[in-house]
């Protein structure tokens, strides 16, 4: 059954690759040819299993007749599991593998697992592709968007609130458009209330609560994320999450509530999600890791500071700040231990409790439940998935007499996490949580030691011995899939966990809980006290976390770099007496020794998809500029943080020589911030006023003026605008002061102009029109109706040019008549609301493609 499950999983791995869904016809046949190798499979598995048994030395009897007045004829003990019908098909593998045991390579059995690998491969490609199609199939129709519809529903999660507005998922009950026609929307919407501009002097929007019926006046949009080389992809999780839609509440009369909570499960669970937030956040008000304690009780982890995450992720313990697996399983663990011991107690009284179920099957009832309730709590992530579904296996089993081994544990639970949701395979928190779990049993395996004296000293030394193996297993053994998916591992990850583990698991979190639920005072003091070590533990993190050597970092590796560093991990970790162990620890020189690919001759430059805003990085062989870093999402969150600096980490980019911000406006010098915080940089340019935030961040500042130039690695960079003249007046217009960079390689070049507008172009046609020719041309002003003049167009004579422009951005960029104008003069049209962003290679040759065709898939637009 674990080849099944393994193919399985490979099955709706591979669905997720692929750019286009499979056709109706296509799926049935794949599900037909399932179904026949499965069939063939397990008549195989029976064959093998009698030729097995049959050509075995004894030829007793196999079969004898017991109990007569039961009316049934049962098997001999020794093949009494040839005839156990009743049994799971999973067990005729097993039995097989049993009987095959020590009769090494069969060429049988081999089939026999590649068939059921074969079949689990086919069977989870279609089984994915048809949830895939069912979610698909409800979307928002294209006349709807930008129309302002009124929409009646119920609020079905716990809202985020942020600085300026709130974030929740509305469940659809009736909606019509402006006339009062009814329309048909998605069943779920993501929407966000933003607090109206004026709104600082008077009241913003009202505070939502899951379970509250309201009528919106809403303006939508089709499901759109940014598309980059290592960006989130915010497609695929509105996918996942069901939310066909995305929109915002438009201010008015037409939004009020009609009902104050609709009963539910979903909202049931929802509201009592947000009363433990509400009384952890009237415990501790303004204290700083109040979010941290939120997300230990119900895994809300949007109010945890991205400073902290920081600290958490470069230490290692950021799976601690959540309601992982360990501490599900903690607390599962505590309620059936104290579950058994009452009702074994109960045998003294009256109530006699043991007589009526065992206290094993009691406690294991118990304990499931409450991992059902913690994990209701937690939002139902992967990890706290994988730990419910392995607990709720185990107590099933315990039930019905039939105990499984750990291994079969986790494919049952992989099996149906899939089952339920085949997108969890794109999330990194699903290969960790199977990762490590699957490690510390490969490390487990054949690690028989002599058991010490029972005493207090042997018991203690046998608990710290098996701790220690366990963390060096997950340290070790998660390296290679670490640097995978994140580019990066730290490296006071050990120490770190050693002390962050069982304080937060054992101490932290239930005092967490019991203080989330006591009644006051206790429930205050309470959770000061998980505060007041929260805090403790924070500080030693951030000493810990500001070493210079705290994480080593890498680009991401190749697939024969991390196979490789996978085969070295498992040398590493095998059982003791294994010959030369440490050998596994060659096998990651490759993987540890990567550096950042660069271009061999000319330069490479990627335009970022960053929505509505520029930014551009720039490389040569030994040198990258940044030009723009993106605007501002939130007062947490900006294209530095969200799309350029992950780009850079996966591609292992720790510096960068120079940046060039071309203009104060916020879509433009947005993420600069971020960046300056996070990457060692030589020198800033712009032609911001003296005094601005970026200016006294920047470790050398230059201010841009036409006629700089400089040369790195043969590539020739000059700068075009603004003249010193400009900056005589004292006046700084945004717009007019952008500065205009050249980067040229031979006969190729890429014209980068900010946001300069008609008379801008004017002044550089007057100025210097033998210098604005270039190959690719980023759109000035993003295609604005003041800007890309015809004559200008006509200097330039681009062949490429791009629109960095966010989807259904509000200015409307690029105007109509502006990218009308580019193609009749023949201009190659890339955006990147579109395209997603566009990679660039001017080498003698230019090469220009578009993210999202590169990596296509089935789920974009």
């Amino acid at each position: 059954m674990r080849a099944l499950v393994l193919g399985f999983a490979a099955g709706v791995g591979w669905l997720q690759t692929r750019a286009e869904l499979p056709g109706a016809l296509l799926l049935l046949g794949l599900c037909l040819i399932g179904v026949v190798l499965c069939g063939f499979g397990l008549r195989l598995a029976a064959l093998r299993i009698v030729l097995a048994r049959f050509s075995h030395e004894d030829s007793r009897t196999p079969f004898a007749l017991s109990r007569p007045h039961s009316g049934r004829i049962e098997a001999h003990p020794d093949a009494s599991w040839l005839f156990d019908t009743s049994a799971a098909q999973a067990t005729y593998g097993e039995r097989a593998d049993a009987a095959a045991e020590g009769t090494g390579f069969d060429m049988a059995n081999a089939c026999r697992l590649v068939l059921r690998a074969l079949c689990g491969a086919i069977l989870g490609f279609a089984w994915a592709a048809l949830f895939a199609h069912h979610h698909l199939a409800v979307s928002l129709p294209a006349d709807l968007e930008g129309r302002d519809l009124v929409v009646t529903g119920v609020i079905d999660n716990l809202p985020s609130r942020f600085d300026g507005g709130q974030r929740f998922n509305f469940t659809v009950e009736a909606a019509r458009d402006a006339g009062g026609a009814p329309v048909s929307l998605p069943p779920r919407l993501a929407l966000g209330w933003y607090d109206p501009r004026d709104a600082a002097a008077g009241q913003g929007a009202p505070k939502l609560e899951p379970g509250e019926r309201w009528q919106f006046t809403l303006r939508l949009r089709r499901p759109h994320g940014n598309a980059n080389p290592e960006g989130f992809d915010y497609e695929v999780w509105l996918l996942q999450q069901n939310l066909r839609a995305t929109g915002t509440v438009r201010d008015g009369d037409g939004n009020r509530r009609l009902a104050a909570f609709v009963p539910g499960f979903g909202t049931v669970v929802e509201r009592c999600r947000g009363w433990l937030r509400e009384r952890i956040e009237a415990a501790l008000r303004d204290k700083p890791y109040a979010g941290v304690i939120v997300a230990l009780v119900i895994g809300d982890q949007r109010d945890i500071a991205q400073s902290d995450w920081k600290v958490f992720n470069r230490t290692g313990i950021g799976h601690l700040v959540s309601i992982s697996g360990l501490h599900i399983t903690m607390v599962a663990g505590m309620v059936a231990a104290l579950i058994n011991a009452l009702w074994r107690c109960s045998f003294f009284t009256a109530a006699q409790l043991p007589l009526l179920l065992p206290a094993q099957k009691a406690a294991a009832a118990a304990g499931a439940l409450t991992a059902f309730v913690y994990v209701l709590l937690a939002g139902f992530g992967v990890p706290a998935q994988r730990t419910l579904y392995m607990i709720s296996t185990v107590a099933m089993a315990l039930w019905s007499g039939r105990m499984l081994g750990v291994l079969q544990l986790l494919c049952a639970a992989l099996f149906v996490v899939l089952l339920l949701d085949p997108w969890a395979v794109l999330w990194p928190g699903f290969w960790l949580s199977f990762g490590a779990v699957a490690m510390l049993l490969y490390a487990g395996t054949g690690r028989g030691r002599p058991t010490p004296a029972d005493t207090r000293i042997g018991r203690w030394k046998r608990a710290m011995h098996g701790a220690c193996r366990t963390q060096y297993a997950v340290t070790v053994g998660l390296v290679p899939l670490t640097l995978l998916l994140f580019g990066q591992v730290s490296l006071v990850s050990p120490l770190a966990n050693a002390v962050a583990i069982p304080l937060v698991s054992f101490i932290v979190t239930p005092l967490s809980l019991a203080g989330s639920v006591l009644p006051a005072p206790l429930s205050q003091w309470t959770l000061l006290a998980a505060h007041w070590l929260v805090e403790c533990l924070a500080r030693a993190l951030a000493w810990l976390s500001a070493l210079p050597p705290a994480v080593w970092s890498t680009p991401l590796p190749t697939a024969w770099m991390f196979l490789l560093a996978l085969l070295g991990t498992i040398w590493l970790l095998a059982p003791r007496g294994w010959p030369a162990r440490w050998l596994g620890i060659a096998t990651w020189m490759p993987l540890l020794l990567n550096h950042p690919s660069a271009p061999r001759q000319g330069f490479d430059a990627i335009a970022f998809d960053v929505g509505q805003g520029n930014a551009v990085l720039i490389e040569t062989r030994h040198h990258r500029l940044l030009y723009d870093t993106g605007p501002v999402y939130s007062p947490e969150s900006d294209a530095g943080g969200r799309v350029i600096l992950p780009y850079l980490r996966a591609r292992g980019i720790a510096a960068l020589d120079a940046i060039v911000v071309s203009h104060s406006d916020a879509d433009h010098s947005g993420g600069a911030l971020s960046v300056l915080e996070e990457m060692k940089v030589g020198w800033v340019a712009t032609s911001l006023e003296p005094g601005h935030a970026i200016v006294r961040a920047s470790p050398q500042h230059r201010r841009c003026l036409a006629g700089q130039v400089w040369e790195w690695d043969g590539v020739r960079f000059e700068m075009l605008h603004p003249p010193a003249g400009l900056y005589a007046d004292g006046i700084w217009k945004t717009n007019a002061h952008s500065c205009t960079l050249k980067v040229s390689y031979g006969a190729q070049s890429l014209l980068l102009p900010g946001d300069i507008e008609a008379p801008q172009e004017a002044l550089l046609l007057v100025t210097m029109p033998e210098k604005l020719k270039a190959t690719v041309l980023l759109a000035p002003h993003h295609g604005s109706g003041t800007s890309s003049t015809k004559a200008f167009l006509d200097a330039v004579a681009p062949e490429v040019a791009i629109f960095q422009v966010g989807y259904r951005n509000r200015y409307r960029h690029p105007k109509p008549e502006v990218f009308e104008r580019y193609a009749e003069q023949g201009i190659r049209r890339m955006r990147s609301d579109s395209d997603g962003a566009v990679l660039m290679r001017f080498d003698g040759k230019l090469k220009a493609e578009a993210w999202r065709m590169l990596r296509k898939r089935y789920w974009q637009e």
